[in-house]
Protein backbone atom coordinates (compact mmCIF):
# COMPACT_ATOMS: atom_id res chain seq x y z
CA UNK A 1 0.00 0.00 0.00
CA UNK A 2 1.37 3.42 -0.98
CA UNK A 3 0.71 6.76 0.62
CA UNK A 4 -2.78 7.19 2.04
CA UNK A 5 -2.87 10.96 2.44
CA UNK A 6 -3.02 13.67 -0.21
CA UNK A 7 -1.50 17.02 0.88
CA UNK A 8 -4.06 18.97 -1.17
CA UNK A 9 -6.94 17.20 0.57
CA UNK A 10 -5.29 17.77 3.96
CA UNK A 11 -4.94 21.49 3.18
CA UNK A 12 -8.67 21.74 2.47
CA UNK A 13 -9.58 19.79 5.59
CA UNK A 14 -7.32 21.98 7.77
CA UNK A 15 -9.11 25.08 6.45
CA UNK A 16 -12.40 23.77 7.87
CA UNK A 17 -11.16 24.62 11.36
CA UNK A 18 -9.86 28.13 10.66
CA UNK A 19 -11.61 30.72 12.81
CA UNK A 20 -13.31 28.24 15.13
CA UNK A 21 -12.78 28.08 18.93
CA UNK A 22 -9.97 25.64 19.85
CA UNK A 23 -12.01 22.64 20.92
CA UNK A 24 -14.35 22.99 17.95
CA UNK A 25 -11.39 23.54 15.58
CA UNK A 26 -9.72 20.28 16.62
CA UNK A 27 -13.00 18.32 16.66
CA UNK A 28 -14.06 19.62 13.23
CA UNK A 29 -10.76 18.76 11.55
CA UNK A 30 -10.47 15.42 13.34
CA UNK A 31 -14.02 14.47 12.29
CA UNK A 32 -13.35 15.45 8.66
CA UNK A 33 -10.12 13.42 8.64
CA UNK A 34 -11.88 10.44 10.21
CA UNK A 35 -14.67 10.65 7.63
CA UNK A 36 -12.21 10.87 4.71
CA UNK A 37 -9.69 8.28 6.02
CA UNK A 38 -11.69 6.13 8.49
CA UNK A 39 -9.29 3.18 8.66
CA UNK A 40 -6.23 5.36 9.17
CA UNK A 41 -7.15 8.05 11.72
CA UNK A 42 -6.85 7.39 15.45
CA UNK A 43 -10.28 7.97 17.01
CA UNK A 44 -8.98 9.89 20.05
CA UNK A 45 -7.06 13.12 20.56
CA UNK A 46 -4.36 12.59 23.21
CA UNK A 47 -1.93 15.46 23.77
CA UNK A 48 1.75 14.80 24.52
CA UNK A 49 4.45 17.41 25.16
CA UNK A 50 7.12 17.49 22.46
CA UNK A 51 10.58 19.07 22.68
CA UNK A 52 12.55 18.97 19.43
CA UNK A 53 15.15 21.24 17.88
CA UNK A 54 14.95 23.60 20.84
CA UNK A 55 11.21 24.19 20.43
CA UNK A 56 8.53 23.04 22.84
CA UNK A 57 4.93 22.37 21.97
CA UNK A 58 2.40 19.62 22.22
CA UNK A 59 1.18 17.13 19.69
CA UNK A 60 -1.37 14.44 19.20
CA UNK A 61 -0.72 11.68 16.70
CA UNK A 62 -3.65 11.13 14.37
CA UNK A 63 -1.90 8.62 12.10
CA UNK A 64 1.48 6.93 12.23
CA UNK A 65 3.02 4.35 9.96
CA UNK A 66 6.49 3.62 8.66
CA UNK A 67 5.93 5.92 5.66
CA UNK A 68 3.59 8.69 6.90
CA UNK A 69 2.46 10.55 9.97
CA UNK A 70 -0.29 13.06 10.60
CA UNK A 71 -0.59 15.06 13.81
CA UNK A 72 -1.80 18.24 15.43
CA UNK A 73 1.06 20.37 16.77
CA UNK A 74 1.16 23.71 18.46
CA UNK A 75 1.57 25.88 21.49
CA UNK A 76 -0.57 28.43 23.34
CA UNK A 77 2.51 30.49 24.38
CA UNK A 78 4.88 30.52 21.39
CA UNK A 79 8.16 28.75 20.70
CA UNK A 80 11.02 28.65 18.19
CA UNK A 81 13.65 26.24 17.00
CA UNK A 82 15.30 24.18 14.29
CA UNK A 83 13.12 22.15 11.93
CA UNK A 84 15.46 19.17 11.68
CA UNK A 85 16.81 17.79 8.41
CA UNK A 86 15.09 14.65 7.19
CA UNK A 87 14.82 12.21 4.32
CA UNK A 88 11.10 13.06 4.33
CA UNK A 89 8.76 15.76 3.07
CA UNK A 90 6.83 17.77 5.69
CA UNK A 91 3.75 19.98 5.28
CA UNK A 92 2.52 22.27 8.09
CA UNK A 93 -1.08 23.40 7.50
CA UNK A 94 -1.71 26.43 9.72
CA UNK A 95 -5.05 26.44 11.52
CA UNK A 96 -4.50 29.26 14.02
CA UNK A 97 -1.79 31.82 14.82
CA UNK A 98 1.33 32.41 12.77
CA UNK A 99 4.51 30.52 11.96
CA UNK A 100 7.57 32.44 10.82
CA UNK A 101 10.21 30.55 8.79
CA UNK A 102 13.51 31.13 7.05
CA UNK A 103 15.99 28.90 5.27
CA UNK A 104 19.76 29.22 5.02
CA UNK A 105 20.69 32.28 3.02
CA UNK A 106 17.37 34.07 3.47
CA UNK A 107 17.51 37.38 5.30
CA UNK A 108 13.74 37.90 5.44
CA UNK A 109 11.19 35.67 7.11
CA UNK A 110 8.20 34.06 5.44
CA UNK A 111 5.02 34.29 7.50
CA UNK A 112 2.39 31.55 7.32
CA UNK A 113 -1.11 32.31 8.60
CA UNK A 114 -4.32 30.27 9.01
CA UNK A 115 -5.34 28.58 5.78
CA UNK A 116 -1.77 28.58 4.43
CA UNK A 117 0.88 25.90 4.62
CA UNK A 118 4.64 25.64 4.87
CA UNK A 119 6.48 22.89 3.01
CA UNK A 120 9.86 21.46 4.03
CA UNK A 121 11.40 19.35 1.30
CA UNK A 122 13.53 16.27 1.67
CA UNK A 123 17.01 17.07 3.08
CA UNK A 124 16.04 20.74 3.64
CA UNK A 125 16.18 22.66 6.91
CA UNK A 126 14.71 25.86 8.32
CA UNK A 127 14.43 27.94 11.42
CA UNK A 128 10.90 28.54 12.60
CA UNK A 129 9.06 30.52 15.21
CA UNK A 130 5.51 30.55 16.48
CA UNK A 131 5.61 34.08 17.93
CA UNK A 132 2.61 34.05 20.27
CA UNK A 133 0.54 30.92 19.73
CA UNK A 134 -0.12 28.63 16.82
CA UNK A 135 -1.71 25.35 15.86
CA UNK A 136 -1.18 23.28 12.75
CA UNK A 137 -1.97 19.99 11.13
CA UNK A 138 1.40 18.46 10.26
CA UNK A 139 1.90 15.75 7.64
CA UNK A 140 5.14 13.93 6.84
CA UNK A 141 5.82 11.46 4.05
CA UNK A 142 8.93 9.30 3.72
CA UNK A 143 11.00 7.06 6.04
CA UNK A 144 9.35 8.21 9.30
CA UNK A 145 11.52 6.13 11.69
CA UNK A 146 14.52 8.24 10.60
CA UNK A 147 12.78 11.27 12.16
CA UNK A 148 12.35 9.71 15.61
CA UNK A 149 15.84 10.51 16.99
CA UNK A 150 15.39 14.25 16.30
CA UNK A 151 11.87 14.19 17.71
CA UNK A 152 12.98 12.64 21.00
CA UNK A 153 16.59 13.84 21.52
CA UNK A 154 15.69 17.00 23.47
CA UNK A 155 13.40 15.02 25.77
CA UNK A 156 16.06 12.36 26.35
CA UNK A 157 19.15 14.55 26.74
CA UNK A 158 17.89 18.00 27.74
CA UNK A 159 14.53 17.99 29.53
CA UNK A 160 15.02 14.37 30.70
CA UNK A 161 11.27 13.86 30.35
CA UNK A 162 11.19 10.11 29.97
CA UNK A 163 7.43 9.97 30.57
CA UNK A 164 6.86 11.94 27.34
CA UNK A 165 9.43 9.80 25.52
CA UNK A 166 7.68 6.60 26.58
CA UNK A 167 4.20 7.96 25.79
CA UNK A 168 5.40 9.10 22.34
CA UNK A 169 7.07 5.76 21.56
CA UNK A 170 4.04 3.80 22.81
CA UNK A 171 1.60 5.87 20.77
CA UNK A 172 3.75 5.80 17.62
CA UNK A 173 4.46 2.07 17.98
CA UNK A 174 0.84 1.09 18.56
CA UNK A 175 -0.35 3.11 15.54
CA UNK A 176 2.40 1.60 13.33
CA UNK A 177 1.39 -1.92 14.37
CA UNK A 178 -2.28 -1.10 13.61
CA UNK A 179 -1.30 0.11 10.14
CA UNK A 180 0.96 -2.89 9.47
CA UNK A 181 -1.94 -5.20 10.37
CA UNK A 182 -3.95 -3.45 7.65
CA UNK A 183 -1.14 -3.92 5.11
CA UNK A 184 0.03 -0.29 5.31
CA UNK A 185 3.77 0.26 5.58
Amino acid sequence: MGHVFDPEVLAEIAKKGVGLPHDQMFRTIHAALYERYPKHIHPEIRWIFNNAGGAMGQMTLLHASLSEYLLFFGTPIGTEGHSGRYATHVWDFMMEGEMWCYVEGETQRTVYTPGEYAYLGKDKVKGYRIPDHGWMLEYARGPIPTMVPFGLADSVFSTVDYKCVLRTLWMYGSLVVKELMQGKV
